[in-house]
């Protein structure tokens, strides 16, 4: 089965030829992993073996092109479920953004296993679609020729569309984490939890079978 998060930051390898430009907060969730899609292709394109040797730079990337179309304490809140009840803000919002750190640094590098944009098609929107939540559709083609559905599932917020989870083969990096968490904080504590995952010391099953 496809590594959800690998399978989540391998849309950033591209789809449409289109030129390089920004996505910004009045673009529709189509357009934004269209753009954002490209603008990160572009950078490996051009910086392959760059990267491959220095996986770090890949990352930073990633940062700047992706994380400005994540709701990640949106994300993180939905992460811990009822485990955020009487938890500060501050420590939700610290949790999140561990999260979303542990998760680049593991899977940054993976976008290197993909060689062309054409292993990617978003497909148009359909369904249960309104103007506050959007679901879009991608296709990865792997390098074995598999295919699987990639969904990312947006909503809108006060900085325009943003990405709250991903969806591949039908099973959801929000409940797969929740699960896991859940179950650790319910053992250890809020603060413990956070202690390690801040520290990269929290095990986590990140490839979800």
């Amino acid at each position: 089965m496809l590594r959800p998060l690998l399978a989540a930051f391998a849309l950033m390898l591209g789809t449409d030829p289109l030129p390089a430009q920004s996505a910004n907060e009045d673009d529709g969730p189509v357009e934004i992993v269209r753009t954002t899609s490209n603008q990160i292709f572009d950078r490996i394109e051009i910086s392959r073996e760059h990267f491959e040797d220095n996986p770090d730079a890949l990352r930073t990337v990633v940062r700047e092109l992706l994380l400005p179309h994540i709701d990640v304490v949106y994300s993180g809140r939905l992460v811990l479920g009822r485990a955020s009840r009487g938890v500060e803000r501050d420590k939700v919002v610290s949790f999140a953004e561990a999260l979303s750190e542990l998760l680049i640094d593991r899977y940054a590098t993976g976008l290197l296993e993909f060689r062309t944009r054409d292993q990617i098609e978003v497909l148009p929107l359909e369904g249960e679609n309104d103007e506050r939540v959007t679901k879009v559709r991608t296709r990865v083609t792997m390098n074995n020729g598999k295919t699987a559905p990639v969904d990312y599932v947006f909503r809108r917020s006060d900085a325009g569309w943003q990405i709250f989870d991903v969806i591949v083969e039908g099973i959801s990096y929000v409940a797969t984490f929740r699960n896991q968490i859940g179950e650790q904080i319910r053992r250890q504590g809020f603060d413990s939890t956070l202690a390690q995952l801040q520290s990269g010391n929290l095990q986590l099953d990140v490839d979800g079978g």
